[in-house]
């Protein structure tokens, strides 16, 4: 399906839930490239337009060019819009809802996902599954739950953000999402951690964290 009720979109897309009755399709992990550039940077008026930014590779998403308005910028993606120059990353507000800030340059070639599996393959090599659905082979020691840096330009993994005490993750789900801070404790037999924040410390269970640093 290509296209949804407003009313149905994921409730972390920023988007206005009035006005016209579909919005492109996509999924609560990222906002499409469409509402990305028209809804929260509003560098284009419409659908129209943003095609034709595409059509002309004006638009790149995690250093590569956008083909069509549905893909998925995932959390952490950066957007580089060609004539002017300037990137954005995808990050959560503190109200949970996706948004676009700022970005150097560099950061266009590096992105952190969260390994959400990990698989033996033949050889005895190991692939990591990641949280944006990307699939490395890596066979140095990682584990399910950590964060890996992606090198986008090497297309390869550059090294492990590992869940322990200290690291910095965010909230990707649940009642706290959004919310940044250290990891202070973790507790396996419950499989959630508690988050040191600016706001106060929460027990969040390690599924909805991501390890950022």
């Amino acid at each position: 399906m290509r296209h949804l009720k407003r009313q149905k979109a994921p409730k972390n897309w920023p988007i206005e839930r009035k006005g016209k009755k579909f919005v492109v399709s996509g999924n609560e992990k990222g906002i499409p490239i469409l509402i990305a550039i028209r809804d929260v940077l509003k560098i284009a008026k419409n659908r129209k337009e943003v095609k034709r930014a595409i059509a002309k590779k004006a638009i790149l998403l995690s250093n590569k060019a956008v083909k069509k308005d549905r893909e998925i910028a995932f959390l952490l993606d950066t957007i580089t819009i060609v004539p002017s120059k300037k990137t954005y990353r995808v990050i959560l507000s503190e109200s949970g809802k996706f948004n676009l800030e700022e970005a150097k340059k560099s950061d266009e070639t590096k992105k952190v996902s969260k390994v959400i599996g990990k698989k033996i393959l033949k050889g005895k090599k190991t692939q990591a599954n990641l949280w944006d659905g990307r699939n490395f082979i890596y066979n140095k020691k990682f584990n399910v739950n950590d964060s890996v840096v992606i090198d986008l330009k090497k297309n390869s993994i550059e090294t492990v953000l590992p869940l322990k005490k200290d690291a910095k993750a965010l909230v990707i789900g649940g009642k706290h999402t959004g919310k940044e801070g250290k990891i202070k404790n973790i507790n396996d037999s419950l499989k959630s951690v508690e988050l040191d924040t600016k706001k106060g410390t929460y027990n969040v269970l390690i599924k909805q964290i991501m390890i950022i640093e």
